[in-house]
């Protein structure tokens, strides 16, 4: 598929900003693929992460109902503006995604993509995986990351983001692409992953936030004893960690690499449920 440029962009290519993490996306069968993994119709609003030059939007536009662009780069935003000034379904934000309430911009059901920068990967992530969370995410990110996302227990790329993301969502890796595909080409090779998020959420909402601090707690003592890791987050006593661990089926000699995540939900609610 052929990605034409709109009147409005007049040959002009802003410079790219290695403060916002930029590397353009350039390989049209590549950009077509992506859209196919998030799978948009003439019902759907999507909300996508940093248009950059609107190799993605042009694609989006024309299979979606309507696009919210996001863009936190002034210049880029405002030539994006320009571009898509005829495009009555294309709507333009200048600002960060990290700051933006989704909710005043698409109300309820969405969609949301982004080729990701790859030091904010995580923060964007998880601010997906927030109310209203959005019915289906597709973003390219880092390989590195990509694994990490997708991890399985025991695995070498299994932990702390990996737990976090799958008490709510699924994650799958859909393609790799390599670093020559984009302009720069980055250092590092990509992948595209999809979210979806879980019917029954593993860990409720309002428990999140402490519900990661206790994950990141536990793999910032990988190499402690599950039975260890209880204790330091919470001031129980060493029969009460032995109990609770017993209700999950887990080895007290564990390591919190072999915990998967719905143990890690588990372990969760009964240190909730727990008197000190």
């Amino acid at each position: 598929m052929t990605v034409a440029r709109a009147p409005g962009w007049r040959g002009r290519k802003p410079p790219v900003l290695k403060k916002f993490g930029q590397h353009f996306l350039s390989d049209n069968k590549i950009l077509s693929a992506i859209v196919d993994a998030l799978a948009p119709t003439a019902s759907d609003t999507v909300v996508e992460v940093g248009p950059g030059r609107g190799s993605l939007t042009d694609i989006l536009a024309e299979r979606s109902g309507k696009v919210i662009a996001v863009e936190i780069d002034r210049a880029l935003a405002g030539l994006l503006r320009d571009k898509y000034r005829d495009r009555s379904n294309v709507e333009i934000v200048e600002g960060d995604f990290l700051e933006t309430d989704v909710r005043s911009l698409v109300g309820g059901d969405y969609l949301l993509i982004g080729n990701v920068p790859y030091y904010i990967t995580t923060p964007i992530v998880f601010k997906a995986l927030e109310t209203p969370m959005p019915r289906r995410s597709v973003f390219l990110v880092q390989r590195e990351v990509a694994d990490r996302m997708s991890a399985k227990a025991g695995d070498e790329e299994y932990g702390a983001l990996t737990v976090n993301i799958a008490v709510v969502a699924k994650v799958e890796q859909v393609m790799t692409v390599p670093a020559s595909a984009f302009r720069p080409p980055p250092k590092v090779e990509s992948a595209v992953v999809r979210i979806t998020p879980l019917e029954r959420p593993l860990v409720p909402p309002e428990y999140l936030d402490s519900f990661r601090t206790f994950v990141q707690a536990a793999f910032g003592q990988r190499r402690k004893q599950i039975q260890r890791v209880l204790r330091s987050v919470r001031a129980i006593s060493i029969d009460q960690a032995v109990a609770i661990l017993e209700q999950t089926g887990i080895e007290p000699t564990a390591r919190p690499e072999v915990v998967s995540p719905g143990e890690f939900a588990t372990l969760f609610r009964l240190l909730r449920e727990t008197p000190t």
